[in-house]
């Protein structure tokens, strides 16, 4: 009669695996027959060249008292952003706004990485420095978007999915070599529109894909599918879909074996849907953020990078400091645009003669900002500006 531990490691029950990970058996039978297994055997890739590299910029980016200034807008959006103070979308106009951002004197002590769009990579300021080395003289760690943009997913109910990973591997070490060390792929998922099993999954496996490619070519990359704004919906319906969401995120990950210590996450925070009725306080919001990260983000990730998402200045400041009340696993900080970027934009108004009072601006907003990662932000002194909201419906980056 064969032994227990025999039967144990030389014969498993007729059973029905469940994603590739856990054994579910079939319901106790006398006709349940045990069959004869083969060895499992698991190939664990090895760890990629760049580990102890990617690690580095990962703490970088998430360091004390600092976030990121996402300023990656695409031509195009950045063209609305100068439409909005009278002036014509040129490389020359883009060209002046991104050299008054990167150029703040000071601007590193709040903020340590900055995402650009491929033409700031590979641009030179108005004085003919190039903006990565004046990032980098600012101990400021420079990013990259690399995705290519929304576009519609068929067979979805009016979702959308992410293209860009074709030609991603070459494009990625040409950035780096240009002096990125870090990415950034946006994704988006609408609660409206369901959403649907399929968005979230193709979402979730972009995301995975993007990230191994990244780490692969020296790049730390930030993981974003961002749940947007738009809707009725309340924050029980929010947590609910980030709960499902990052779930698929973190499993394809893992299934891609991306190497968690160097990435950072770039999450929205749980927040009622725009059009709901029922406000949240930012005790409210941070309950329900960090209670998702909690459930879902393993404490090996150094940094949660929060996306303002159309809140305005001021809310998305007080939301992130209610997050830091108390000792978190991770780093929560920002990573935001249009919510340290719009009171900037609209004191420079295009004219040479308020680039210094701009830049003062700017400089405000981050070190709020800082205050809030350090839980030390009251809220005092605001202005008026800063508390409008910037949500936009159906919002393309």
């Amino acid at each position: 009669m064969a032994s227990a531990s025999f039967l144990k490691s030389s014969y498993v029950l007729k059973s029905e695996w469940t994603k590739g990970q856990s054994l579910r058996q079939l319901p106790s039978s006398p006709s349940v027959s045990l069959v004869r297994s083969r060895p499992t055997t698991f190939t664990v890739r090895a760890t990629t060249s760049y580990a102890d590299e990617l690690i580095k910029t990962a703490k970088t980016v998430a360091s004390p008292g600092r976030g990121i200034l996402a300023m990656d807008e695409s031509n195009a959006t950045c063209g609305k952003r100068l439409a909005s103070i009278g002036l014509e979308n040129t490389e020359a106009n883009r060209q002046a706004y991104r050299t008054l951002l990167v150029s703040v004197p000071g601007l590193g002590q709040y903020i340590s990485g900055a995402i650009l769009f491929e033409e700031t990579l590979y641009q030179s300021t108005v004085e003919g420095k190039k903006m990565v080395d004046v990032l980098v003289e600012q101990n400021i760690v420079p990013g990259i978007k690399v995705d290519k943009g929304l576009v519609p997913l068929a067979g979805s109910n009016n979702e959308s999915w992410c293209q860009g990973l074709d030609g991603l591997a070459s494009r990625t070490a040409a950035y780096y070599q240009q002096g990125a060390r870090f990415a950034k792929w946006r994704t988006v998922v609408s609660i409206p529109n369901g959403p649907s099993a399929l968005a979230v999954k193709e979402a979730a496996w972009g995301l995975a894909r993007y990230a191994a490619i990244c780490q692969e070519s020296g790049l730390a990359p930030i993981v974003e599918p961002e749940i947007l704004l738009d809707g009725e919906h309340g924050i029980e319906r929010t947590f609910e879909v980030a709960l499902k969401v990052w779930s698929e995120v973190f499993y394809y990950l893992a299934e891609n074996n991306v190497l968690f210590e160097g990435i950072l996450l770039k999450p929205s925070m749980v927040t009622p849907g725009a059009e709901c009725k029922d406000r949240a306080t930012p005790e409210q919001v941070a309950d329900y953020t960090l209670k998702l990260l909690q459930r879902r983000i393993p404490p090996a990730v150094p940094g949660i990078m929060f996306l303002s998402g159309g809140q305005s200045e001021v809310e998305a400041t007080l939301n992130l400091n209610a997050m830091n009340q108390s000792p978190n696993p991770w780093h929560v900080s920002f990573s935001y645009a249009r919510a340290l970027q719009n009171t900037c934009l609209k004191t420079w108004g295009g004219r040479p003669e308020n680039v210094k009072a701009a830049q003062e601006a700017l400089l405000i907003r981050a070190k709020a900002n800082s205050l809030a990662q350090l839980g030390k932000y009251t809220g005092e002194g605001e202005s008026e500006e800063a508390k409008k909201g910037m949500f936009v419906k159906g919002y393309v980056y």
